[in-house]
C-alpha cells in the first residue's frame, strides 16, 4: 500500500510543468541515441540535432522507421542525422553496431543515450541469446552495448579534454516497485548465476508481468553506478540513469483493452508527459553540468553515478541504496561483464586493461 501511495504522489507531481529543454553547443560532438525512431528517443534526438552536433546516430531496429524519423529531423534544418540498425533482442546486432562504429564512427563518441526498451510482455518470451526478452532488451543489451562503446568514449576524453563524454541509461521511477528484495526473489535469485535465474520461466511465473520491467529499471541503475565507480578511477566519463516520468509512449501500444488499457487511457489524458516533455529529462541527464551547456554553471561531478528524475538528482529506492541492494549491484555487474566478455573479445580485453 505504501508503494501505491508513493506512485500516486509521483503521478500527481507531474501536474507541475517541467523546465524547458536544456540547451548546449554540441559543435564537433557525436551523439548516439538508441530507440530513436519514436517516442522519447526520437524527441531527444531531435533536440540534440538543434544543438549543432557533428553527427546524431539514431540507433533503431527498423531501418524504414528510422529513415522516417531522420526525414522529420531533416525538415528542422539539420542534415547530419543517420540511421544505424540496432536490435537489442539480438547480441549479434549489438556487436554488428559496434563493428560498424569501429569502421565508420570516426573514433569519437561524446554522448550515448541507452533509451530503447520494450513494454511488459504478458507471456514468457526468450531471445535467441537465451534471456527473457524484457530483461535482455531493457537491461542486458544496453549494458553490453555501452561496454562496446566505451573504448571510443575513453579515446574521446583523451583526445578532447574540453569534453567529458556521458552515458545515460533510461530507467524508471517504477524501479521502486521492483521485487528483487522479496523472499521469493531471494530464494530464486540465490542460484549461481543471477541473470540466468532472473531470466528463467520459474521466476517469470512467480511475478506479475510488469514487475520484470520494474526489475530491469533497477538493473540499469545498478549498472550505471557500478560502471561509474570503475571509470572514476581513471577517466572523466559521466554515467547516470534517469527517470523521464510517466509519458505518452508507443511502449504501451499493445495494451489497448481491459482494465490496464482503460487505466493507461485515463492516465495519458490526466497526468502523462508528452514524449517531448519526457525527452527533456534525457537531455538534462546527458548535458547538465557539462562545459557545453549554455547558461547555468554546475559542478559536473555531482552527476556521476546519479539517478535523475524531473531534471533533478533524486533518491533511488530503499532497496537500491541498502547493503543488500549494493551487493546485488556487484553481482549483476560481475555476471553482466562475464556474459559480455564471453560473447565479445573486445569487452574481455577492455575489462582486463581498465577494470
Amino acid at each position: 500500500m505504501d508503494q501505491v501511495i508513493a506512485n500516486l504522489f509521483a503521478l500527481l507531481r507531474q501536474l507541475k510543468p517541467l523546465p524547458h529543454v536544456l540547451q548546449a553547443d554540441l559543435t564537433g560532438k557525436v551523439v548516439v541515441v538508441t530507440g530513436a525512431n519514436t517516442g522519447l528517443g526520437f524527441e531527444a534526438a531531435k533536440h540534440f540535432a538543434q544543438m549543432n552536433p557533428k553527427k546524431v546516430i539514431l540507433a533503431c531496429r527498423s531501418e524504414e522507421k528510422g529513415e522516417q524519423a531522420v526525414q522529420k529531423i531533416v525538415r528542422t534544418g539539420y542534415m547530419r542525422a543517420e540511421v544505424w540498425l540496432l536490435d537489442l533482442s539480438s547480441f549479434d546486432s549489438v556487436q554488428a553496431f559496434a563493428d560498424r562504429f569501429e569502421k565508420e564512427g570516426g573514433g569519437r563518441l561524446d554522448i550515448l543515450v541507452e533509451n530503447a526498451a520494450v513494454a511488459p510482455l504478458e507471456s514468457y518470451q526468450k531471445t535467441k541469446d537465451g534471456y527473457m526478452t524484457t530483461i535482455q532488451v531493457n537491461a542486458l543489451a544496453p549494458s553490453f552495448h555501452s561496454l562496446l562503446m566505451l573504448p571510443h568514449m575513453i579515446r574521446t576524453a583523451q583526445e578532447h579534454p574540453e569534453t567529458n563524454p556521458r552515458i545515460v541509461f533510461v530507467s524508471s521511477g517504477l524501479h521502486e516497485s521492483s521485487t528483487l528484495s522479496t523472499d521469493i526473489s531471494r530464494e530464486i535469485l540465490a542460484k549461481p548465476n543471477f541473470i540466468d535465474a532472473l531470466s528463467s520461466l520459474e521466476y517469470f511465473n512467480q511475478m506479475w508481468s510488469a514487475v520484470h520491467t520494474d526489475n530491469s529499471s533497477v538493473l540499469n541503475i545498478f549498472f550505471a553506478r557500478a560502471l561509474q565507480t570503475r571509470l572514476s578511477k581513471f577517466c572523466p566519463i559521466v554515467v547516470n540513469s534517469v527517470d523521464p516520468g510517466y509519458c505518452i509512449s508507443d511502449l504501451r501500444r499493445s495494451i489497448v483493452s481491459g482494465p490496464r488499457g482503460w487505466l493507461f487511457w485515463l492516465m495519458d489524458r490526466l497526468v502523462a508527459y508528452s514524449s517531448e516533455e519526457g525527452s527533456r529529462s534525457l537531455i538534462h541527464a546527458a548535458l547538465a553540468g557539462s562545459k557545453a551547456t549554455i547558461g547555468a554553471s554546475e559542478d559536473e561531478t555531482k552527476y556521476k553515478g546519479a539517478y535523475l528524475s524531473t531534471q533533478n538528482i533524486a533518491s533511488v529506492s530503499k532497496f537500491a541504496r541498502s547493503e543488500a541492494g549494493l551487493r546485488l549491484q556487484e553481482t549483476f555487474w560481475d555476471d553482466m561483464v562475464q556474459i559480455a566478455s564471453e560473447r565479445d573479445e573486445r569487452v574481455a580485453r577492455f575489462v582486463k586493461t581498465y577494470f
